[in-house]
C-alpha cells in the first residue's frame, strides 16, 4: 500500500520488485524493528536520503539521532526513482528570475550545484560501494519548436549571467546522435549532471550510520507524536522513541500514520512509473544512449530515459492510484517504441514506480514548525541531489543555525488547498498536461 493511515504494526508492500532491489547490495547490517523506550536526542522519521543525510551531519555535530522507517532503507522514492542526479529543479530560472529577481535566480542555481556536489562528496567519503555514480551528464531535449526556445533561454541565463560554461545547445542532428531518437527538435547538455545507483547510494549512506553508531530501525512506523515536557515522544506498534527534537523526512510518503499529519498536507504523491528493458545486444545498444548519459524530454508529462548496463531505463509520469498499474506500464512500453522504433520487440524484464511528492508551487520546503520539530520534503521529482543537500540543511537548521536555503526556506509547511480533493483534482491536472502535449502547446 503507498498511501493511506495504517494503525496496525507494518505497512504492506505492494509495489513489484526494482531493478534496483534485485541489483542492489544488502544493507548487510542489524536494522531491527524498535522495542521499549528507546532515547535520542533527535528522532528522524524517515530512512530515504532525506533523513538519512540529517542523521549524518547531527552525528558529526556530536548529537545522537535515531532514525526509524515504516518499511526500510530507500524503500520509498530514494529507492525507486530512476538515479538521475540533476542540478535542477521544476521551476526554470528564467521564471524564478521573473518573479524573485536575478539574484534569487542565482542563489538557486548554485543551490542545484551544491547538491550534486554533495552527492559526490557522499559517495567519496563514505566509499559507498555501488553507487556507481557518474558525472556522464544529462540532455534535456525538446519535443517542440517551443519547448526548444525555452530550455535555450534557460542556457542563455546559465552561460551569460551565471558564467556557466557546462551547458550548451545541440541541433536537432545532434540531439539525434546522441539519443538514437529522431523525436527531438533539439536539446540542451548540462554537464554537471549524473546517474547512479539509488537504491545502493541509500543503503550505503545507511551503512555509514551505523558505523556511526547511530541506530536505524525499520519495519518501525512512527504511529502518533506526542509532546512530552521539552522534547517529543514517537510511538511505534513495540515501544516508544523519546527525544528533545524532531525531523520529518517522510516526503511523498507523508500520508502513512497520523504522526506526520503536520507535514502531510503539504505535498501531493503523484506517480512515477519506469520499466527496464533486458540487455540489449552490441549493434542496438549502439544505436542508442550513445554517450551513456541520462536523457529527459520536455512534456509536461515528462519521459526520461537512461542506460544501465546495456539496458534501457525508460520512466515517466501519470500513473494513478495507490497500486502498480498495468496501464501505465503499458503507456511507457508504447512510449519508449514510439521514441526509439528500433526498440519494438525488445522484452522489459522490471517494472517498478514509486511516489513523487509534488508541491503547490513546484519547490521544495524546508522549515521548522517549532523550536524542536523541522522538516524537509517536497522535492518534485528531482529529489537524489537535492534531497542529499537539504538532509544536512534541516538538520542545522534544527539547531538553530540559519543555512542558506534560497527560496525553499518556509516558516511552516505550505499545505495544499482543498487537500480532500486532491486525488481528482490530480487526474485532472495530468489529463489536461496530456492534452497539451498531444497538440504540441
Amino acid at each position: 500500500m503507498m498511501g493511506g493511515e495504517v494503525a496496525g504494526n507494518a505497512i504492506p508492500m505492494a509495489s513489484a520488485p526494482s531493478l534496483w532491489a534485485e541489483t542492489a547490495l544488502p544493507l548487510s547490517s542489524t536494522t531491527e524493528g524498535l522495542e521499549g523506550d528507546v532515547r535520542a536526542d533527535v528522532a528522524v522519521i524517515g530512512a530515504g536520503y532525506t533523513g538519512l543525510t540529517a542523521a549524518l551531519r547531527l552525528a558529526e555535530r556530536g548529537l545522537q539521532p535515531v532514525v526509524i522507517d515504516a518499511n526500510g532503507v530507500g524503500w520509498g522514492a530514494s529507492g525507486r526513482n530512476g538515479g538521475v542526479v540533476s542540478t535542477k529543479f521544476r521551476v526554470s530560472l528564467p521564471d524564478v528570475a521573473r518573479s524573485h529577481g536575478l539574484d534569487m535566480a542565482r542563489r538557486m542555481y548554485e543551490l542545484g550545484h551544491e547538491a550534486v556536489a554533495e552527492v559526490e562528496r557522499l559517495v567519496d567519503g563514505h566509499q559507498i560501494d555501488g553507487a556507481d555514480f557518474r558525472l556522464c551528464g544529462n540532455l534535456r531535449c525538446a519535443h517542440n519548436a517551443i519547448a526548444l526556445k525555452a530550455i535555450t533561454a534557460e542556457a542563455d541565463i546559465m552561460r551569460d549571467r551565471f558564467d556557466d560554461r557546462s551547458i550548451r545547445v545541440l541541433t536537432r542532428e545532434e540531439a539525434a546522435e546522441e539519443t538514437g531518437s529522431r523525436d527531438f527538435v533539439g536539446a540542451t547538455l548540462s554537464t554537471h549532471s549524473g546517474a547512479i545507483h539509488p537504491l545502493n547510494y541509500a543503503r550505503g549512506l545507511a551503512r555509514a550510520l551505523l558505523a556511526k553508531g547511530v541506530p536505524i530501525h525499520e519495519k518501525t512506523p512512527a504511529i502518533a507524536l506526542h509532546r512530552e515536557g521539552s522534547g517529543v515522544r514517537v510511538e511505534t506498534p513495540s515501544g516508544s522513541l523519546i527525544a528533545s527534537k524532531v525531523i520529518f523526512a517522510t516526503n511523498g510518503y507523508s500520508d502513512l500514520t497520523r504522526a506526520t499529519a503536520p507535514v502531510r498536507r503539504a505535498v501531493i504523491p503523484f506517480r512515477s512509473a519506469m520499466v527496464a528493458t533486458e540487455p540489449l545486444g552490441d549493434n542496438l545498444f549502439s544505436t542508442v544512449m550513445t554517450k551513456g548519459r541520462s536523457y529527459s524530454e520536455t512534456r509536461r508529462m515528462m519521459r526520461w530515459f537512461r542506460p544501465f548496463g546495456t539496458r534501457m531505463i525508460f520512466g515517466g509520469r501519470g500513473a494513478f492510484g495507490t497500486a502498480d498499474s498495468a496501464s501505465a506500464f503499458g503507456a511507457l512500453e508504447k512510449a519508449m517504441t514510439a521514441i526509439f522504433p528500433q526498440m519494438e520487440g525488445t522484452r522489459v524484464t522490471h517494472r517498478w514506480s514509486g511516489l513523487v511528492a509534488m508541491t503547490l508551487d513546484s519547490l521544495p520546503q524546508v522549515g521548522r514548525i517549532d523550536a524542536n520539530t523541522a522538516f524537509a520534503l517536497g522535492y518534485n521529482g528531482t529529489g537524489i541531489a537535492m534531497a542529499s543537500l537539504m538532509g544536512g540543511r534541516v538538520a542545522d537548521l534544527l539547531l538553530g543555525d540559519e543555512p542558506e536555503l534560497g527560496l525553499l526556506a518556509t516558516t511552516a509547511p505550505k499545505t495544499v488547498p482543498f487537500y480532500a480533493v486532491r486525488k481528482p483534482a490530480v487526474r485532472a491536472v495530468a489529463g489536461w498536461y496530456q492534452f497539451l502535449d498531444a497538440i504540441g502547446r
